[in-house]
């Protein structure tokens, strides 16, 4: 299952972007509404939770100064990763397109599309605060 938001502009350069998703406390700031829980596990790791959906941990999968992010599930039951890729646009602008991309079966495909969906708009949305 892949998932994509549109391309988001933010008015930051693309180290600033890049600085912010780095610090792994700040996913707290680009949350949905909806969150239950967010817990700082360490500087690579961090748990959330939204209603009604279980806890999941994210952790840091790996990264490229400037370009892009990828975090992972640090659980392999629901093995997926978050993407962020940031592209310069110029040096107060920038634009930044997130992916989730997972194997699920089909039942289960069909149960989180949607949540999965509407996490990944509100998080595109919300990097416009940043």
């Amino acid at each position: 299952m892949l998932i994509e938001t549109p391309n988001k502009k933010i008015t930051k350069g693309d180290k600033e972007v890049f600085d912010f998703l780095t610090d792994l406390k700040n996913f707290e700031k680009l949350m949905p509404e909806s969150i239950d829980k967010f817990e700082l596990i360490n500087e690579d790791r961090f748990l959330f939770s939204l209603k009604g959906m279980p806890e999941i941990v994210l952790e840091r999968k790996g990264q490229t100064p400037y370009s892009q992010i990828v975090l992972g599930a640090a659980s392999e039951k629901l093995p997926f990763t978050l993407t962020a890729d940031i592209a310069k646009l110029s040096e107060s602008e920038s634009e930044v397109a997130l992916s989730f991309s997972g194997e699920f079966n089909a039942m289960m495909g069909m149960m989180i599309k949607k949540p999965i969906t509407n996490f990944m708009g509100a998080l595109s949305e919300n990097l416009g605060k940043i």
